[in-house]
């Protein structure tokens, strides 16, 4: 076997036959005078060995985990699509059918979007260091978040009717604003104890769920706050509408003066 050398004058490198193990001889390049290793010399680099339990042959009993990267199952993709297509479908009924979307039907949808997108949701932004909930564990604390993410839309509602708005549409663009930010911090939370994601990785869990909900929305027609709706684009106070005074029918005579008499 032939055995790798490397001259200490030019750092030349080359192999030379083991027979010449130990034996000194010139440089092929600058003459200088060098000793060809031997198998003393030789070092041999043996893998780490296997922590943990071993059987009678020292072989490990555990084997070490593996990194599992992410992959999209066939089945996982199957519902996505036929996800996106239901939803596509269900925003342009929701259009198209009524002259304005009523609030059950926005409600039905949130409802149903929810549970599926938090489990992409999942599959998407989950930690692939760690190994993914599986079976009913992953039921339920996905069942959780859900949970969690649809009722952010139900507190935006019930905030908005608490102060006195008829149409969701008539929420000014400051309450819009703070209720879309406590709708974030709601959401990130739950979704960080149901899921035990990262705080990066929750927000955007919850992010994408927000996002493909809102554009729904925007699709099926309903405004939700007064950004979205007709508004006096001149105004210098975005979301409030400009207040018109109203003319009077008649004009009333001019008053007599006391002093001339004349009008």
């Amino acid at each position: 076997m032939p055995i790798p050398v490397t001259c200490p004058g030019c750092l030349t490198r080359f192999t030379v036959s083991d027979k010449y193990a130990g034996k000194t001889g010139p440089c092929p390049k600058c003459k200088k005078e060098l000793i060809v290793p031997d198998k003393s010399q030789e070092v041999v680099v043996h893998a780490p060995e296997l922590s943990g339990p071993k059987d009678s042959k020292g072989v490990a009993v555990l084997k070490p985990l593996k990194r599992a990267e992410f992959k999209l199952s066939k089945k996982e993709m199957i519902v996505a699509a036929i996800l996106f297509v239901l939803s596509i479908g269900f925003a342009i009924y929701g259009r198209v059918g009524f002259a304005e979307p009523p609030l059950w039907l926005t409600v039905l949808g949130v409802l149903a979007l929810s549970f599926p997108l938090a489990w992409i949701g999942y599959t998407f932004f989950h930690d692939d260091e760690l190994a993914e909930y599986t079976g009913q564990e992953r039921l339920a604390r996905v069942g959780s978040c859900a949970a969690v993410f649809a009722m952010t839309w139900g507190i935006y509602w019930f905030l908005a009717w608490y102060l006195g708005s008829k149409k969701l549409a008539e929420v000014d663009s400051l309450q819009f604003a703070i209720f879309v930010l406590l709708m974030f911090a709601i959401g990130t939370i739950g979704s960080l104890l149901s899921m035990e994601l990262e705080f990066g990785q929750s927000l955007m869990h919850y992010s994408m769920y927000f996002g493909v909900t809102f554009l729904l929305v925007l699709l099926m027609g309903l405004q939700i706050a007064e950004p979205l709706s007709s508004e006096d684009s001149n105004s210098p106070y975005p979301g409030l509408k400009p207040k018109v005074k109203p003319s009077p029918s008649k004009q009333s005579p001019p008053a007599n003066n006391p002093q001339t008499g004349k009008a």
